[in-house]
């Protein structure tokens, strides 16, 4: 009975990152310009990495994915929140709001586990340089990359299948810029203790399990790092460590304010803040933090530009 009482919906509407006229353009033309830095900067390292053959190492191989990945992440999300300040209404259909969370989830619970297989590529490398070869070999790398992979479809099927069985009533305006869990389960007319189950066991999953991998990784690896006699090489050392750790504090902490919490606790309005830096900032940071301040992919410009030119 309950069950026939169910009215389908076939389309939700975005309510968008604000409510505010006067601030559509500026932030339409902010976010614009962030995703064409994006878009430019992970393509452009990935072409580098594929035509610098003395790039073709374990480091940049998984820099490469932690690239392709960034870029499929925020096409997934930044082109629809764009939609959303040019347009009264940004209304989109139930089957692409399922792909697009679909999508978003496969990337951002890879991206998690690609931080952690970077900070182990990274302990190998500092911690045992002489086995580093061994270590992070061909097929080694390759079934990193495969378990990477398979956690995001495995989590994104999971999440997915459990939103399907979730009854949608006259409600239908999403307080958010993208189709996101909890925005979603807020509009629920069924029950969705089984889904917030779920989030909650996933999300633990998928953020401490990188997190202790990376923290335990670092502690090596500064542990390497203090035992460098030269002050110049625990420095440069040291700034690269912080650099990689910041993005990483970023990325988990804007992750773990918005999903380790109930729905009944968290403000949307603030998780859509804490959004904004996993979905669109990190992917824009990642290429410079992770590669552009590296000496090899700078030489390997320079090459590949006098080559171009000579």
């Amino acid at each position: 009975m309950l069950q026939a009482n169910l009215s389908r919906v076939t389309d939700f509407i975005l309510a968008g990152l604000t409510d505010k006229p006067e601030l559509q353009l500026p932030l339409f033309l902010l976010f614009l310009g962030i995703y064409v830095v994006t878009v430019v900067g992970n393509l452009g390292m990935i072409a580098l990495i594929q035509f610098s053959s003395h790039l073709h190492t374990p480091m940049y191989f998984f820099l490469c994915s932690l690239s392709l990945i960034d870029l499929c992440h925020s096409t997934v999300i930044t082109p629809k929140m764009l939609v959303n300040f040019v347009t009264v209404k940004n209304i989109i259909s139930y089957p692409e709001c399922m792909a697009q969370l679909f999508s978003f989830l496969v990337f951002g619970i890879a991206e998690c586990h690609m931080l952690a297989a970077m900070a182990y590529d990274r302990y190998v490398a500092i911690c045992n340089p002489l086995l580093y070869n061994v270590t992070m070999s061909y097929q080694v790398r390759f079934w990193m990359i495969f378990g990477v992979y398979s956690m995001g479809l495995i989590g994104a099927t999971t999440h997915t299948l459990c939103m399907l069985r979730v009854h949608f009533c006259e409600a239908d305006i999403i307080n958010h810029y993208f189709c996101d869990l909890y925005p979603l389960l807020e509009l629920s007319c069924s029950d969705t203790f089984i889904n917030e189950v779920v989030v909650i066991c996933f999300s633990v999953f998928n953020i401490f399990v990188p997190t202790l991998t990376i923290l335990t990784s670092y502690i090596f690896i500064i542990a390497s790092i203090l035992r460098i006699k030269s002050t110049q090489g625990r420095s440069k050392a040291f700034s690269t460590c912080s650099s990689h750790i910041s993005a990483v504090a970023v990325f988990f902490g804007s992750l773990a304010f918005m999903y380790l919490q109930p729905s009944s606790v968290s403000s949307m309005d603030q998780g859509k803040v804490s959004s904004v830096f996993y979905t669109i900032i990190v992917p824009m940071m990642n290429p410079v933090i992770y590669s552009l301040r590296n000496k090899d992919v700078k030489l390997a410009l320079k090459k590949l530009y006098e080559k171009k030119f000579s």
